[in-house]
C-alpha cells in the first residue's frame, strides 16, 4: 500500500507538470510578427510611404538644359525623400548632361539618361514655324511614359522651366481618383493668377488650343469654355496609363491633326497640349494649386507679389519668356538653383552679358 501510494503521488504530480506545460504554452505563444511598414504588400498599399522612391522625369534639351539643372537642383534641396531622376535628352546631349550632373554639387543624386528617338514623331507631328521650339522632340516625352518607366508605379513629370519650392513629398502623395491615370493643375484654379491671365490675354480654356470651326472638334462634345489644364506639371499612373493605351490615343489624336489640323502651334498650346486635353477630358485628377503656379513666362512685365510667391511649392516660366533668357519676370527666385555648365557651354543672358 505505501508503494501504491507512492506511484500516485508521481502520476499526479506529472499530470501537474503535463497541465501546466500546456497552460504556459497558450499564454506565451508568440503572436505572428505584423507586416513591415515600409514595404509595399501585393496590392501596393505602402506606395506612398515616406521610405517609397519618387521618380521623377524631366527633359534636357541642349538649348534649355540649365533649366533642367536648376529645376533638378530645388527638388533635390528640398527633400528628403529618395529620389530617382530620369533625365531624358537627346543623342547629342547625353555626354553634356552627364558630366554637368557629374562635375557638380549634384553628383549625389541617383539618376538615369535616358535617349529619346524623335523618330517615333514621324508622320505625326505636322511641321510649322511660327513657334519652332514647341516642335522639339522633349515636348513630347510626356506621351510614352510607359516606354521609359519599367518597375515604378506611380511618376512625377516635370517641365525643365519649373523650380520646386516645396516638399516633392507632397506632390508625390497627389491621389489619383480610381480609372484615372494622371493628375494635373487647372488653369482657372488660382484666383491669384486671374489678373494676369487677363493682362495678357492668355486663354484659360479648351478655346484657346482646338480649333471649333473644325466639325472634328465640335464633335467631341466638349464645351469651348471649359477650362484647360496644363500638362507641364503631372503626376501619372504607369500601370493604369498602360492600360488604357494612352499613348495610342494621344498618338491618334496627333496624326488626325496631321491630316485635318484641329490645332497648331500658332494657337495657345502649341502641338503637345491639344492631344493630352482630347485624351485626358473629364478623366483626370488635380494637382492642388500651388503646386503648379505657372504663367511666369509670358510676360517680361507682370509679376506676381512677393507672398504669393513665397506660398507657391512650385514655379512654372511657361511660355516665350523663360529665367535663363532676358528679359523674365521674377528670375531670382529661379537663379537661386542654377548651377553653372563646368563645361562651358551654357550661360546665362543677362543685361551686362
Amino acid at each position: 500500500m505505501p508503494l501504491l501510494r507512492k506511484v500516485n503521488q508521481l502520476l499526479v504530480l506529472l499530470l501537474l507538470l503535463l497541465l501546466g506545460f500546456v497552460l504556459y504554452s497558450r499564454v506565451h505563444r508568440a503572436a505572428p510578427k505584423s507586416s513591415d511598414p515600409g514595404k509595399v504588400n501585393q496590392r501596393g498599399a505602402a506606395e506612398d510611404g515616406p521610405d517609397q522612391e519618387i521618380l521623377v522625369v524631366i527633359c534636357a534639351a541642349e538649348d534649355r538644359m540649365g533649366g533642367t539643372i536648376a529645376a533638378i537642383n530645388s527638388v533635390y534641396s528640398n527633400t528628403e525623400a529618395p529620389l530617382l531622376f530620369y533625365v531624358v535628352t537627346l543623342r547629342d546631349s547625353v555626354s553634356h548632361v552627364r558630366k554637368w550632373i557629374e562635375n557638380s554639387e549634384l553628383k549625389e543624386i541617383k539618376f538615369k539618361i535616358l535617349e529619346f528617338n524623335p523618330m517615333i514623331l514621324k508622320s505625326k507631328v505636322r511641321p510649322v514655324s511660327s513657334r519652332p521650339e514647341l516642335l522639339h522632340p522633349l515636348n513630347f516625352v510626356r506621351f510614352y511614359l510607359p516606354m521609359l518607366v519599367s518597375k515604378h508605379k506611380k511618376v512625377i513629370y516635370l517641365d525643365d522651366d519649373v523650380i520646386v519650392q516645396g516638399d516633392i513629398q507632397e506632390l508625390y502623395r497627389t491621389g489619383l481618383q480610381p480609372g484615372h491615370a494622371a493628375a494635373f493643375a487647372s488653369d482657372c484654379d488660382l484666383p491669384s493668377t486671374h489678373e494676369m491671365v487677363r493682362s495678357v490675354g492668355m486663354q484659360t480654356t479648351y478655346m484657346g488650343f482646338l480649333d471649333y470651326r473644325k466639325p472634328e472638334v465640335r464633335e467631341l462634345g466638349i464645351s469651348p469654355g471649359t477650362c484647360s489644364f496644363n500638362p507641364g506639371v503631372m503626376v501619372a499612373n504607369v500601370t493604369e496609363w498602360r492600360r488604357q493605351r494612352i499613348t495610342k490615343q494621344l498618338e491618334k489624336w496627333m496624326q488626325q491633326n496631321l491630316r485635318d489640323n484641329l490645332y497648331s502651334s500658332a494657337m495657345a498650346g502649341g502641338v503637345a497640349t491639344p492631344p493630352m486635353l482630347i485624351v485626358f477630358y473629364q478623366k483626370h485628377s488635380s494637382i492642388a494649386p500651388l503646386w503648379h503656379v505657372r504663367h511666369l513666362g509670358w510676360s517680361p512685365d507682370t509679376r506676381y507679389s512677393d507672398q504669393f510667391l513665397q506660398e507657391a511649392h512650385l514655379l512654372h516660366w511657361n511660355g516665350r519668356f523663360k529665367p535663363w533668357d532676358y528679359p523674365c519676370v521674377h528670375m531670382e527666385l529661379w537663379e537661386r538653383w542654377y548651377i553653372p555648365d563646368p563645361m562651358g557651354k551654357f550661360a546665362l543672358v543677362r543685361p551686362s552679358s
